[in-house]
C-alpha cells in the first residue's frame, strides 16, 4: 500500500471515529438557531468539535499509549480516577443518547413503539455484541460512514443550490462561545482520548517496518485530512440549518429538524434510508463504548472476564435507564457534566501535545488543578447554583462565556514555566 493510500485510509478511519450519529443532530440545529451569524457559530463549534479532538489524536501519536497515559503526569491515582470518570460518563450519556437518537429517527416515525421498549431491545443487542465480538460491526462501520457522508453532502448540496442565502435572526447572545459549548456535546474530545489509541495501535500493526517518525507523519497527515472533512461537513450542516430556518417551527427538536431537512431535500425514501443508517451507526457507537469501558475495567482487575461481563451489564442497564428519555433531555442533563470534565480533557490534550520542556509533571499538576478549580463556577452556573459563589465569577475573565477556566490555566502554565526556568 503506497503512502497516499495509507494516509487516505487512516483519514477515513479517523473520520469514522469522530463522526458518530449523535453528531448529526447538533450542527443543523445550531445553524437553525444561529441565523445570519452561522459562520461565527460554526467557527466556535469546529474549535471544540474538530480542532481539539484532532489534537487529541496527535497527542496519542506522540504518547503511543492509552487513556491512562494522558493524565499520569498529574499522578497515577488521578489518572485512574479521571479514566474511570470518563468511562462512567461515556456509558451514562453518549451511549444512551445513541438509543434515544435511534428511537426518534429510525423507530418512532415508522412504528408505534414506546421509547423504553426500544431502549431495552437496543441494549440487549448491544450486550450480545459486546460479549460476542464480531467483525460484522467493523464491516458495517466501513460501509455506513461513506453512505452517511454521501447523503449529507447531497442534503447540503441541494440546499445550497435551491435556496437563497437568506438567514433569520440569531437567538445567541454570544454566538462564538455558544458554538464552542455546543461542540462539547459531540463528546469528540473525550472520544479522542478514549479510543484514539485503538487507531494508533492499528496503524502500528500495519506499518511494522516504518520508523517512529514515518508513523507520526502518517498520523499527522491523516488527522489534518479528517479534520478538514469534518469541518467542511459541520459548516455545511450549520449553513443548511440556517438557510432552512423559515421552514420549521422555532421550538422543533434536534432530531425532528434533521428528519425534516432530509425529507425536504431527499424526499421520504431518502429520509427512510438516512434513518436506517443513523440507527445502525448509533448501534456500532454504543457497542464500541460499552466494549471499551469493559476492556478498561478488565485490565484494571487482573484481566478478569467476570469484571468484563459485569461492566458490560452495568453499561447496558445504564443505557436502558437513560436511553428511554428524549435526546434533547439527555443533552440538557449532559451539560453540567461536560462543563466540568471537558475543560480538564481539553487541558490534558493541549499539555500532551506541548513540547516536553514546557510540559513537566509540575506544569501538568498546576494547570490541571487550576482548571478544575476554575471550572467549578461554570459547573455551578450550568445547574442553576451560581448564587452560591456570589459576585466572584464576575471577576474571572471569560466567565460570562462559561469559559472561566481558560485564562487562569494559561496564566498558571506561563508562570510555572517561567518560575521553573529561573530556578534552572
Amino acid at each position: 500500500m503506497n503512502r497516499t493510500k495509507e494516509t487516505i485510509v487512516a483519514a477515513f478511519a479517523l473520520f469514522s471515529l469522530f463522526f458518530g450519529a449523535g453528531n448529526l443532530i447538533l450542527p443543523a440545529f445550531l445553524g437553525f438557531k444561529s441565523g445570519e451569524l452561522w459562520w461565527l457559530v460554526a467557527l466556535g463549534f469546529c474549535i471544540s468539535a474538530v480542532f481539539i479532538p484532532i489534537l487529541g489524536i496527535l497527542a496519542h501519536a506522540k504518547l503511543q499509549g492509552t487513556l491512562f497515559d494522558f493524565a499520569k503526569k498529574v499522578s497515577p491515582k488521578f489518572s485512574v480516577i479521571y479514566s474511570l470518570l470518563i468511562y462512567a460518563i461515556s456509558v451514562s450519556l453518549p451511549s444512551p443518547r445513541t438509543a434515544a437518537v435511534t428511537h426518534e429517527m429510525a423507530i418512532a416515525p415508522f412504528f408505534d413503539v414506546p421509547a423504553l421498549a426500544t431502549s431495552i431491545g437496543y441494549f440487549a443487542l448491544v450486550f450480545v455484541f459486546a460479549t460476542n465480538r464480531s467483525k460484522i460491526l467493523d464491516i458495517l462501520g466501513k460501509l455506513l460512514t461513506p453512505a452517511i457522508i454521501l447523503i449529507l453532502l447531497t442534503i447540503i448540496g441541494i440546499t445550497l443550490f435551491s435556496h437563497d442565502f437568506i438567514s433569520g435572526d440569531s437567538i445567541f447572545s454570544n454566538p462564538f462561545s455558544d458554538g464552542i459549548l455546543e461542540g462539547y456535546q459531540t463528546f469528540d474530545a473525550i472520544g479522542a482520548v478514549v479510543v484514539g489509541g485503538v487507531l494508533i495501535v492499528s496503524i502500528n500493526l500495519k506499518n511494522r517496518k516504518a520508523t517512529y517518525q514515518e508513523k507520526k507523519v502518517l498520523i499527522r497527515r491523516a488527522a489534518y485530512l479528517a479534520g478538514i472533512a469534518l469541518a467542511l461537513i459541520y459548516a455545511g450542516l450549520i449553513l443548511t440549518g440556517s438557510l432552512l430556518h423559515g421552514e420549521f417551527e422555532p421550538n422543533i427538536s434536534r432530531t425532528s429538524l434533521l428528519r425534516g431537512i432530509s425529507v425536504a431535500t431527499l424526499g421520504n425514501i431518502g429520509n427512510l434510508f438516512l434513518s436506517l443508517l443513523v440507527g445502525l451507526a448509533c448501534f456500532t457507537t454504543a457497542v464500541g463504548i460499552v466494549t471499551g469501558t469493559a476492556d478498561f475495567i478488565k485490565s484494571r482487575i487482573h484481566n478478569s472476564q467476570g469484571a468484563y461481563i459485569i461492566t458490560a451489564i452495568i453499561g447496558c442497564v445504564l443505557g436502558v435507564v437513560m436511553g428511554q428519555f428524549k435526546v434533547d433531555y439527555i443533552i440538557a442533563i449532559a451539560l453540567p457534566v461536560l462543563m466540568f470534565i471537558y475543560p480538564i480533557t481539553i487541558v490534558l490534550i493541549l499539555l500532551n501535545v506541548t513540547p516536553k520542556k514546557y510540559a513537566s509533571a509540575t506544569v501538568f499538576k498546576a494547570v490541571v488543578v487550576t482548571t478544575i478549580l476554575f471550572s467549578i463556577p461554570d459547573f455551578l452556573d450550568s445547574v442553576g447554583w451560581e448564587a452560591l459563589l456570589g459576585s466572584l465569577p464576575s471577576y474571572i475573565p471569560l466567565s460570562q462565556f462559561s469559559m472561566g477556566w481558560v485564562m487562569p490555566a494559561v496564566v498558571v502554565f506561563g508562570a510555572v514555566n517561567l518560575f521553573g526556568r529561573k530556578q534552572l
